[in-house]
């Protein structure tokens, strides 16, 4: 496979995750960390660090609008739950803290 056609079907493939999780808000961040060590904003600060090593201009801010498909805050007012003592003590375990 060439690099070209290895970059489309990666960003596709990363669109649809983006999309999935949009989809699914009931997925709180810290389900998504306590079982696969990422969240949404993980990718966020992810595509702020891919941004700079390309030369590219994008802050934190605007890289969460682009994978919430909305601003961060208004996202967390409309869907973000407390985490349950359960949930908490599983992220510290995950994290080592």
């Amino acid at each position: 496979m060439d690099q070209k056609t290895r970059t489309e079907l990666e960003a596709a493939a990363f669109r649809t995750l983006v999309d999935h999780l949009r989809k699914h808000t009931e997925v709180q961040n810290i389900d998504l960390m306590n079982l696969a060590g990422f969240c949404r904003n993980c990718l966020s600060k992810w595509m702020v660090a891919a941004a700079k090593d390309k030369g590219a201009e994008l802050d934190l801010e605007a890289a969460r609008e682009l994978i919430y498909g909305m601003p961060y805050d208004d996202w967390k007012k409309k869907y973000q739950t407390e985490s349950s003592p359960e949930q908490q003590a599983a992220f510290k375990a995950r994290m080592g803290s």
